[in-house]
């Protein structure tokens, strides 16, 4: 898989991550579920130039949503949650 495939998009839009950017150098992204840590660390050294320290992985249940008069099942997904080198950071808008 490319470095593309394995990172699905930033989680960057929730509370707790933006208080784990600014505090911890900590980032969320969804991931592919076939990716492991290995390839993760390799995929966000590749794709952002930065130094990655750990990777942590998490499989995040699907939830029940109603849809019309049933109910279905979203999808399971995979959240990873990088944490990068010291004085390094990850620019997702480049304009701001």
């Amino acid at each position: 898989m490319t470095p593309e495939q394995i990172i699905k998009r930033p989680l960057i839009l929730t509370e707790k991550g933006n208080q784990m950017r600014e505090n911890l150098n900590k980032y969320m992204f969804e991931v592919d579920r076939r990716a492991n840590s290995v390839t993760i660390k390799d995929a966000v050294e590749s794709l952002f130039n930065v130094h990655v320290d750990s990777v942590n992985t998490m499989i995040v249940r699907g939830r029940l949503r109603r849809m019309g008069r049933g109910y279905s099942k979203t999808r399971n997904w995979k959240k990873a949650i990088v944490t990068l080198k010291k004085g390094e950071t990850i620019n997702f808008f480049e304009g701001t």
